[in-house]
């Protein structure tokens, strides 16, 4: 594909069209719909590919950029480019939703146009957040994500789903009203809407301390970080399957990816000033919600409370890098800590989407996620069991998955920083490996005592596709990161040159 394609517009916009066209063929003819979803979402992830072909991993200034006057009275453009950051989530996010597709195609009976058509206008919007470059275009994206989600959990989930849509709904929403603000100000200071343009505004500590707490807002509640991560289990518990896989698997990225294009390169000087808090919010997610995780009996919730404590390891990782900085000794290490951060959170992206998965298909089997409900799976479902075991090794970050590779990182640089964050971080990994495995013993494992797990039966070839595919991507991402590291290497380095120096 060639550089003069619009392909950043090609990938927002084809699902979204796609979408709207899949909700028109209605619920008549399901497969139509079903078909039709799927051929759009695989034609949106072998468009995206050319991203990380045509991409130039050798500098870190934003590709593939395409700029448009949209409301010129205002400086708003429609701008979109990527960088070493932005880049692989744009491709993990058109991955992930084809295999959404594939998983509720028998599960969803009840119309399955609006579902799909639903998760298709998702693939779009959440692209666009990610490629967009003016604030304005990032935000109406950023608020656009809400709707089918709202729709999703509030439509196709459990008992509670509308106390849980509500919930995720408002929390969401207010946090991103402070952002707005933020925005709107900076725009008065610099008389620009482009997010680069604010990369380059000066401004006095006061104003970077109060913009860096509007963002703070907004990307806390999505990534979520402790104390405003309730929604995400109640959203995650209600939601369907494939609900809970983008939530996990994408929208929570955009938390962590808000920081790295907003908070750290606009307020350098206050992210320094508070970069105790944030380690300190990232330590409490880290250590006390794996604890929680340990006493829940409902199996999406404690992969809920393990998706909270895992992304406290990339808000770690990308907040360490001050404390770092300012040891001469430790150099390099304020790069390893982001990148890690980066890797964990694709990495993330794969084995939650997994464990969601795999919980799907025994809801879809006998409608319950109770631990106490199963017992002795592997006895009468081999094949699934060998994946479960799989991803649950993975999420407890076993070395040569890509659980651990993240993790890892994130780890070393901590100890540039300082010997207890590291400490901390690494008994997270003891107790993740805890609520894990003792959930994987009393499901998977044992003899079976219940008649209903006695006539499972084993995952058919469509569900084995999609975790096979995802078993791929975490091996080899364990095994192999070094692509997805070189990719944000120039990117992360020129973000922590930015971010080291004083805007006062």
């Amino acid at each position: 594909m060639s550089a003069d394609w619009p392909i950043l517009s090609i990938i927002i916009w084809l699902p979204i069209i796609g979408g709207l066209l899949v909700l028109g063929s209605g619920d008549k003819a399901p497969n139509v719909s079903r078909w039709l979803a799927l051929f759009v979402s695989i034609a949106t992830f072998l468009l995206s590919l050319p991203l990380w072909s045509g991409f130039d991993s050798s500098t870190a200034s934003m590709q593939f950029v395409e700029k448009a006057a949209w409301i010129p009275a205002y400086d708003i453009h429609y701008y979109l480019g990527v960088d070493g950051i932005s880049m692989p989530l744009i491709i993990l996010t058109t991955f992930i939703t084809v295999l959404v597709v594939i998983a509720g195609w028998e599960v969803i009976q009840y119309k399955p146009s609006l579902y799909m058509a639903a998760f298709l206008v998702m693939e779009g919007v959440m692209v666009g957040v990610f490629a967009a470059l003016d604030s304005m275009l990032f935000y109406v994206f950023w608020e656009a994500m809400l709707l089918p989600m709202f729709l999703i959990i509030g439509i196709w989930g459990g008992p509670r789903r509308v106390y849980a849509t509500i919930k995720f709904f408002l929390y969401t929403f207010l946090g991103s009203v402070f952002m707005l603000v933020a925005l709107i100000y900076m725009y008065f200071q610099s008389g620009s809407m482009e997010i680069l343009a604010f990369h380059d505004l000066k401004l006095g500590l006061k104003e970077q301390i109060l913009i860096f707490i509007a963002f703070l807002l907004a990307f806390a509640v999505k990534v979520p970080m402790w104390p405003v991560h309730t929604w995400l289990p109640d959203a995650h518990v209600e939601a369907p399957t494939g609900g809970s896989v983008i939530i996990a698997a994408i929208m929570l990225k955009i938390g962590g990816y808000g920081f790295l294009r907003f908070s750290l390169p606009i307020t350098p000087d206050a992210s320094r000033e508070l970069d105790w808090f944030i380690i300190l919010l990232s330590l409490i997610a880290v250590v006390y919600i794996g604890f929680v995780a340990l006493v829940q009996q409902d199996m999406k919730k404690l992969i809920a409370y393990s998706s909270i404590s895992h992304m406290g390891f990339v808000t770690l990782g990308f907040f360490i890098v001050f404390m770092i900085a300012a040891n001469p000794d430790a150099s390099g290490g304020a790069v390893l800590g982001v990148q890690g951060g980066m890797v964990q959170m694709v990495s993330h992206g794969f084995i939650s989407a997994a464990m969601f998965l795999c919980v799907g298909v025994l809801y879809d089997r006998l409608h319950s996620r109770d631990i106490s409900d199963y017992g002795g799976v592997v006895n009468v479902m081999p094949w699934f069991a060998a994946f479960t075991v799989l991803f649950a090794m993975a999420n407890a970050g076993l070395p040569g998955t890509s659980g651990f590779v993240g993790e890892f990182m994130v780890i070393i640089a901590s100890f540039r920083a300082n010997f207890w964050f590291a400490f901390l971080a690494a008994v997270t990994l003891i107790v993740g490996a805890g609520y894990t495995l003792w959930m994987v013993k009393r499901v998977i494992f044992g003899d079976v005592t219940k008649e209903s797990v006695a006539g499972l039966q084993d995952i058919n070839g469509r569900e084995a596709f999609v975790l096979a595919t995802l078993a791929f991507m975490v091996l080899l991402l364990g095994v192999w990161p070094a692509p997805l590291i070189d990719v944000m290497e120039v990117t992360v380095t020129n973000l922590v040159e930015q971010i080291t120096v004083s805007k006062l």
